[in-house]
């Protein structure tokens, strides 16, 4: 998993790094074939915003939160992003298992 780490008005820490790196490995845990992982972290006044674009073996999720504290928007951005990966993992299981065109 690549993960490609940018600020917006905002220098990234050691600390802001460790936290998001820290907080992907529960997405990795979940799903193993997550190719490449953009996020952006941004200030604007009194906003803190964070965005995820993941890019998955045939699908790319886009996931962003905001919120007054940085590590908040990380930590429900991670937790959005867990939910809609879970939810494409259960869906292309769903869809394999259906398969008719598969032999019994």
């Amino acid at each position: 998993m690549n993960l490609n780490l940018s600020g917006h008005h905002l220098e990234i820490t050691p600390a802001i790094r460790e936290r998001v790196i820290t907080k992907f490995g529960k997405v990795k845990r979940h799903f193993d074939n997550v190719i490449d992982v953009n996020v952006i972290l941004s200030v604007n006044k009194l906003v803190q915003k964070a965005e995820a674009n993941v890019h998955l073996s045939g699908k790319t999720i886009f996931v962003e939160c905001d919120d007054e504290n940085l590590y908040v928007a990380i930590d429900n951005l991670v937790d959005k992003l867990d939910r809609q990966i879970l939810k494409h993992k259960e869906k292309s299981a769903a869809r394999r298992h259906d398969d008719p065109s598969m032999p019994i």
